[in-house]
């Protein structure tokens, strides 16, 4: 491969819109390794959800594009799909509940499950790279960017359940990314507005936020993404995601696949290497793919000036490239040694998605066994569609709406809630504060969360889940025995 090539494998861009053909042309021109998919991407029909078939043929097209300059890999057709509030892909597909679910469910093999369910609606589509799960481990209410997205404030917990859910998704022909190194859970500041500073130290990392991904390394796991924090115990005032040190320290624990950079657009590195001087820092630094790097051509010319100026080694340059089409040649050759892995309809997976919910909801106060309101409830908080869902649950199980205790929905974000019986939505650490003497975490708004809440709220069901963090003076373990 030239240069131009192999600058070109190591970008992963996005693009605006939902015409395909100007970043089909610019991947064809660049030779870049494909593409991200993000939101506005995602062609819409009359009835304002997602038009799969559409969108088969959008990434279609771009995987066509990657493949125009005779590489015999196919390369990356990537997508955000976490779960809960990160989720660029909506109905028709099957709907998530937040990840720290599974950390309140406890159940390795049921995140397996997850997700392999949630890659064999995204593999039919066309996608092979789904950037989750996510294995930060969370400090709690202090924790801005990660939160509920976090499978679990327990480390091991996190990396036994990030390891599972990683699994489900190879085995159903999407390449999992566990993110964010060396861990976006324990601190304060969002990296897509400014540059978050870890103070702890590397013994301190490896006894919590770097546990996940020591296990998710000895699983095997082919990619990790890298965040933008700068861990002063590693390199003073650099994000580690153009950081040597965070690199080196990754590979020490025996790393051998993709290192991929969270966005290079964001906040946290924008401000402080404008242009296109991300890319060559990252790649220098040891990145192996760039993610979303502002102007992806100012990138590509910026990464082949600086292997002609020598402040990129042509040799790092190689080392990234070849990563990369390792990874997509050993990706096509396992599934070409399993089969076609079968992928699902949109939409088929809403049973896996309520079992999830169900096996996560926690009473943090409040009865465990019979029911908590038996006739009826009145509702307040939460969105409409929010209302709207627990109402239908409602209905499906006698439960009648208008009289009875306040259940008070606490969506993402939301304040403290009191009423009868406070119920968050998303994270539970609002539940801290809420004056309800009857306190349940969900951890979703799926239609599926909200049968499993009408089902404990009525006593047609226990709630099992255990916190998966502490909430205030609740300590994590708390639940129903």
């Amino acid at each position: 491969m030239t240069v131009e090539e192999k600058a070109g494998q190591v970008l992963l861009p996005a693009y605006a819109g939902t015409d395909p053909a100007g970043q089909a042309a610019t991947i064809e021109r660049l030779h870049l390794a494909g593409s991200i998919i993000m939101g506005d991407n995602i062609p819409l029909g009359a009835n304002g959800q997602a038009d799969p078939a559409a969108m088969t043929a959008v990434n279609q097209r771009l995987s066509q594009a990657t493949g125009a300059d005779g590489r015999p890999w196919r390369g990356l057709i990537a997508v955000d799909q976490e779960g809960g509030i990160v989720a660029r892909l909506g109905a028709p597909l099957t709907e998530w509940p937040t990840p720290l679910s599974y950390g309140a469910a406890g159940k390795a093999p049921l995140a397996k499950d997850a997700g392999r369910a949630m890659a064999s609606e995204l593999a039919p589509l066309g996608f092979n790279l789904d950037f989750a799960p996510d294995a930060d481990v969370t400090i709690g209410p202090a924790d801005p960017t990660i939160g509920a997205r976090s499978l679990s404030g327990n480390p091991d917990q996190a990396g036994q359940l990030a390891v599972e859910l990683a699994r489900g998704m190879q085995e159903a022909g999407v390449l999992p990314v566990l993110k964010h190194f060396p861990g976006h859970g324990s601190v304060t500041v969002d990296s897509h507005q400014s540059l978050p500073v870890q103070p702890a130290s590397v013994a301190d990392l490896e006894a919590r936020d770097w546990k996940p991904f020591h296990a998710a390394v000895a699983a095997g796991v082919p990619m990790v993404m890298t965040g933008h924090i700068a861990v002063p115990a590693l390199e003073p005032g650099v994000p580690a995601s153009l950081s040597a040190p965070t690199y080196a320290a990754l590979r020490g624990m025996g790393f051998k696949g993709v290192a991929v950079t969270d966005a290079l657009n964001m906040g946290a590195v924008q401000k402080q290497y404008p242009g296109g001087s991300a890319a060559p820092a990252a790649l220098a630094a040891g990145a192996d793919l760039l993610l979303m790097p502002a102007d992806v051509a100012q990138a590509h010319a910026a990464i082949v000036a600086a292997v002609a100026a020598g402040t990129v080694p042509a040799a790092r340059l190689d080392e990234a490239a070849t990563r990369v089409a390792t990874m997509l040649t050993w990706r096509g050759r396992t599934a070409a040694a399993a089969g076609a892995p079968q992928g699902a309809a949109p939409g088929s997976s809403g049973d896996t998605s309520a079992r999830v919910s169900a096996a996560a909801v926690t009473v943090l106060s409040g009865p465990c066994a019979g029911p908590i309101a038996a006739g009826g409830v009145r509702i307040a908080g939460g969105s409409d569609q929010d209302r709207a869902r627990f109402a239908a649950a409602a209905a499906k199980a006698g439960l009648s709406i208008g009289q009875g205790p306040l259940v008070t929905l606490v969506g993402y974000g939301g304040r403290p809630a009191g009423g009868d019986i406070a119920v968050t939505l998303d994270a539970p650490w609002p539940l801290a504060g809420s004056s309800a003497p009857v306190k349940i975490a969900l951890y979703g708004r799926t239609a599926g969360a909200f049968d499993a809440l009408v089902a404990v709220l009525t006593g047609k069901a226990t709630a099992p889940g255990k916190l998966p963090a502490a909430v205030g003076s609740f300590p994590a373990g708390t639940g129903c025995p």
